[in-house]
């Protein structure tokens, strides 16, 4: 610690802080535009300019390390005399089109200009102009207005991992730009808008919709993957008009995915908004009463354990809680909420949560993938790996994946017998895990959903076991989901109860007749053209595959559409918040299943949301610690068996298309032709 004066006040502060962070600190705003907290310092902007005692001329602070007996002034006329002047710089060749500027009114520059600037100029000559860069179909740029902040070169290089961007040229002729010109590859490249502090990238989709001040903001969790990113959702009127993240440090720290962002537009295309049911080949409208009763018809001509259930990769908890109580009061054991056909055991939550949580990727030593393509799979958690593996001493091996992560990774092979040599002892990545202190093992659902997953996780543990990586402070055995409602789905039981089949087996049900009724719960990863003649329920928000094959459809909420419950990969319960109503006669879910039962009489014992999270409390305390992670009891779990030979796939084909929403997407659609046809990115591969 050293003491210092600030503004004729006296403070201790850690020693390697900055000049910068030190006023923060002492509650004293220091202007500046290259700065971030998460990236590192570059100086480039000037404007966090300080006196300093004894110094002859004004200091950066944000590149100003404190010493003991510093004596800084951060608001006397001088200084603001030398912001006044950087200001005057800054816009020599800024242009004034604030009005059409899509960053109006959430301008760090525009904000900085009105304590700083003056309403002249003393600048004669003509203003620069630069010409725009395609930097693909979400990131707009109008690069006159860049101020050369580095911003956006400092995340793409340290944070995302795709050093694509960078200054060329020099003096008056410098510029921003991709090297080779071409689209920015990265699953990140959408948090370069909100680091941008002018209006140089914007939001190419949502570029001219509307102004920040028109829009509602509504704080919610992201489903377009397993991390539970924390967003905040801006609509106007009915539209949802653009996703931005919120800072949660134990989560998303203040990023979201590319898909995460843009995908939002998706919301509005190919809504079910009316029930529908099947006449003579064909789907036609009818009311709810309609659909009921042709549900209730073919639930009566047929026994409880010919009916089965599948939840969907996007279902809400309290979807899921309904109709598993519907299933087991119509006498049914066939339910399932692993689309995919993971062999997950949910009577060890050990077994299928990320173990370590999404913080503690930073204190890791060591990390083994196994199945899982990080960078396709969950972006955002990516990148805490490779801020983990950026502050050195982090071994990173591979099995199964060999597609180019943001960051080295050993190879080790592609298929599962390198487990068992991992587990003699026997390979070059032993020493590794070995000398490592706190070795971390991610088992993704490329590893899980295959013939021998139970046995690969069943390995996976005994490897994590043998190596120290779970002890009394310490578990680094972690399991990294896909889907959104898989980890709330596990944790309510939403799985085959004693007798039941599992997906495989009531797919194979359905195609041979033993399974007359199937229900899905916005389930559209599976193969639906194998449900035969079974009568098929699809209640969901999009006209997806499982919309095209169903008898009945029934309209329900999208995630922004309803107040819900969530459980992430870590095991972490996050509530969405209702954003806007669903279209049409669409509803929320849990209420469409809840007068269901009524009509197919097995009324469910809830009648609001309050009643119905006690219901879920009633099946696991778990829900009870909002925003918490309860740590898991490590017990035996998997199956001994034999290991198949054969490469484990892993990733995503099109990470920009991965559920009804983002099929749906426009933009998306706009990513895959621009990253997947063109050959221009490389976002995962499944084999």
């Amino acid at each position: 610690m050293v003491k210092l004066t600030i503004d004729q006040k006296e403070y201790e502060i850690d020693a390697e802080m900055s000049v910068l962070q030190a006023c923060e600190q002492a509650g004293i705003e220091i202007p500046r535009f290259c700065y971030h907290e998460r990236l590192s310092i570059a100086g480039n902007c000037r404007m966090c300019l300080v006196a300093m005692k004894n110094s002859p001329k004004p200091v950066a602070s944000c590149t100003m390390p404190v010493a003991d007996g510093m004596v800084i002034s951060t608001n006397s006329p001088e200084v603001q005399k030398m912001r006044r002047s950087v200001m005057e710089f800054l816009l020599i060749n800024h242009p004034l089109d604030c009005p059409i500027c899509d960053q109006g009114g959430e301008c760090d520059l525009q904000d900085q200009a009105m304590a700083y600037g003056w309403d002249g100029s003393r600048f004669q000559e003509n203003k620069r102009a630069v010409k725009d860069k395609e930097f693909g179909p979400l990131v707009k740029t109008i690069m006159t207005r860049c101020i050369h902040c580095t911003r956006c070169v400092r995340f793409a290089s340290e944070i995302a991992g795709v050093p694509e961007l960078g200054l060329v040229g020099r003096g008056e002729n410098v510029e921003i730009a991709t090297y080779v010109e071409q689209a920015l590859t990265s699953e990140l490249s959408g948090n370069m808008i909100d680091l941008c502090p002018v209006g140089a990238l914007t939001n190419k989709p949502y570029a001219f919709h509307a102004r920040s001040w028109e829009l509602k903001k509504t704080e919610s969790v992201d489903v377009m993957d397993a991390i539970g990113s924390n967003i905040r959702i801006d609509t106007r009127g009915s539209k949802v008009m653009r996703i931005l993240p919120r800072i949660n440090e134990l989560v998303n720290e203040e990023w979201i995915s590319d898909k995460s962002r843009f995908a939002c537009d998706g919301l509005s295309r190919q809504r079910l908004d009316n029930p529908y049911l099947r006449r003579n080949g064909r789907l036609v409208k009818v009311t709810w009463e309609e659909a009921f009763n042709a549900i209730a018809l073919a639930t009566k001509r047929v026994n409880g354990d010919e009916i089965a259930a599948i939840a969907g990769d996007l279902a809400d908890c309290e979807a899921m809680t309904a109709l598993k109580d519907l299933m087991s009061a119509l006498g049914s054991p066939n339910i399932d909420c692993r689309q995919d056909g993971a062999h997950l055991d949910a009577s060890v939550r050990s077994s299928y949560i990320f173990n370590s949580t999404i913080s503690g990727i930073d204190r890791a030593s060591a990390l083994l993938l196994v199945g899982t393509d990080p960078r396709s799979e969950a972006p955002v958690l990516n990148a805490r790996i490779r801020k983990r593996w950026a502050l050195g001493s982090f071994a990173i091996g591979s099995i199964g994946c060999d597609n180019q992560l943001s960051y080295p990774v050993t190879f080790l092979g592609d298929t599962p017998k390198v487990l068992e040599e991992l587990n003699k002892g026997k390979h070059s990545f032993s020493k590794t895990l070995i000398d490592a202190e706190r070795p971390m093992i991610i088992l993704g659902q490329g590893a899980l959903a295959r013939p021998d997953g139970a046995t690969i996780l069943f390995r996976s543990r005994q490897i994590a076991e043998k190596y120290g990586a779970v002890n009394n402070n310490w578990n680094g055995f972690n399991i990294l989901h896909k889907a959104a409602a898989r980890v709330g789905g596990l944790d309510l039981g939403f799985v085959p109860q004693d007798g039941g089949l599992n997906v495989t087996n009531i797919i194979e049900g359905a195609r041979n007749g033993s399974v007359k009724i199937v229900y899905l719960l916005g389930a559209d990863e599976i193969n639906t053209s194998n449900l035969g003649k079974a009568f098929v329920i699809y209640q969901g928000h999009h006209g997806d595959v499982g919309a095209n094959r169903a008898d009945v459809i029934l309209p329900g909420a999208a995630y922004t559409e309803k107040n819900a419950t969530y459980v992430n990969t870590e095991g972490r319960v996050q509530l969405s918040q209702l954003a806007t109503f669903p279209p049409g006669e669409a509803r929320e879910d849990w209420t469409i299943i809840r007068a269901l039962s009524e009509v197919l009489g097995h009324t469910l014992p809830f009648d609001n949301l309050r009643q119905l999270r006690a219901r879920m409390l009633e099946i696991n305390s778990i829900f009870l610690n909002i925003d918490q992670v309860a740590p898991a009891v490590w017990k035996r779990f998997g199956s001994s068996g034999r290991l198949e030979n054969s490469q484990i796939k892993c990733g995503h084909s099109n990470f920009y298309m991965t559920d009804p929403i983002s099929r749906a997407s426009e933009t998306m659609a706009q990513c895959t032709d621009t990253f997947l046809r063109t050959n221009q990115g490389k976002t995962g591969t499944d084999g």
